[in-house]
């Protein structure tokens, strides 16, 4: 084996997650040396580079989750890597509107979390609503979240590719986990490396991965698309991003109106269960074995959990545009649902499920020992929560001869 192959910290992945860990690890020694393998031609390639950009609150989750403890600091550093790095920033704001009063026991409870957190929000009236954007619709109340912003995902992660390569991290591309060989000792690709500590932040993969050492007995992933609809219109319909109260039995925050960092408007997304696990357009990246272990394991869910079946169900209906319009349209006063008319770029959330009980995992989820580490529910507001959540994935398993 090459000795160039054999590193200190492997990094599985080329997503926020797996570059953010590198730039902690970066941070804390100079010298260490820091190898991310990704398997496509560029970084960011999947979720990481196809969400909606958007920098959450942190006023959705619990206090006792991980979201809740990295969301808050996530959004204050990602806008002080914003600033530092001269990036792009669309600081819009969002409010979350009731359509009805059976909704406000839940918006207050979204409140109450906040509070909790420590999230800047504010509990607004129907006429302080209209004085923060004249077109959202109410019943009775509002939250108000000043600190929700939205910046550019490949933007951000093409910076960070860049400026941890300038401190030496390799980051080979085109490179493909293959399997475990023994130990630490992995093939990707064609070559095979040899590191002192494994991390994987492999995204759709994280399971497959964590498997081979091991780890993820009783999870797996369940791929779900997400797809927005691109307003048309010349005009502004909406100035922050608007999102309805969510059911918080799910994981997913329901259709809502987003801006981009150009202030163009869209609505979604879609959150259907895929086939597979890069299940984008028609056939691409099918595969076979994914197939028949995905459709298996939603197939038991959709027979099994009501609130599952009652999810896909609702969500396929969403990708006729004027039904996912409709929805969107019940949240301001006047809007155009005619020029709701182009697809965005498709992404894949790698949603964890728990194999014993046949649920949605809702809360970050890490696996690992003295030797591997495995990120295995990265989802959002993963982005937003990337650097601390790194932080601490570096503290509690990195940097640590075993977990505590």
């Amino acid at each position: 084996m090459a000795q160039e192959n054999k590193i200190d910290f492997l990094i599985i992945g080329g997503g926020i997650m797996g570059l953010a860990v590198a730039r902690e690890l970066r941070s804390r020694n100079p010298s260490t040396s820091i190898l991310i393998l990704e398997k496509e031609n560029d970084v960011a390639q999947h979720a990481s580079g196809r969400n909606s950009g958007v920098l959450h609150a942190g006023f959705y989750y619990s206090a006792d989750s991980l979201k809740a403890k990295f969301c808050l600091g996530g959004n204050v550093a990602m806008r002080d890597y914003v600033a530092k790095n001269n990036l792009r920033i669309n600081d819009c704001k969002k409010v979350v509107v009731a359509q009805d009063e059976s909704e406000l026991p839940t918006l207050h409870e979204l409140f109450r979390r906040g509070q909790v957190n420590g999230v800047p929000l504010q509990l607004v009236d129907e006429k302080q609503l209209a004085d923060i954007e004249p077109n959202a619709k109410t019943t009775k109340q509002a939250i108000y979240a000043t600190t929700t912003a939205v910046i550019d995902p490949i933007e951000i992660c093409h910076t960070l590719r860049k400026e941890l390569e300038g401190q030496g991290v390799r980051i080979m591309t085109g490179t493909a986990y293959a399997r475990r060989i023994s130990g630490n000792a992995v093939q990707a690709g064609s070559e095979m490396f040899e590191a002192g500590k494994i991390i994987n932040c492999a995204g759709l993969y994280a399971d497959r991965i964590a498997r081979d050492f091991g780890f993820c007995r009783d999870y797996a992933i369940i791929p779900f698309k997400g797809v927005y609809l691109k307003y048309a219109g010349t005009d502004t319909p909406i100035r922050p991003c608007i999102y309805p109260v969510p059911n918080l039995t799910n994981p997913f925050l329901g259709v809502h109106f987003s801006v981009t960092v150009n202030g163009d408007v869209k609505i979604g997304p879609t959150a259907i269960p895929a086939f597979w696990r890069e299940n984008y357009h028609g056939m691409d990246g099918f595969s076979a074995h994914d197939c028949a272990e995905i459709l298996g394991r939603e197939a038991l869910m959709f027979a099994t959990d009501k609130n599952f079946r009652a999810l896909a169900l609702r969500e396929m209906k969403k990708y006729y545009p004027p039904y996912m319009a409709a929805m969107a349209a019940r949240m301001v006063k006047k809007i155009d649902t005619s020029k709701f008319t182009g697809w965005g770029r498709p992404g894949i959330r790698a949603q964890l499920v728990n194999k014993r009980t046949n649920k949605l995992v809702q809360d970050f989820v890490v696996e690992g020992d003295k030797n591997s580490i495995h990120v295995l529910n990265a989802v959002s507001p993963a982005f937003t929560s990337s650097f601390p959540f790194a932080k601490w994935i570096v503290e509690n398993y990195a940097l640590r001869s075993s977990r505590p």
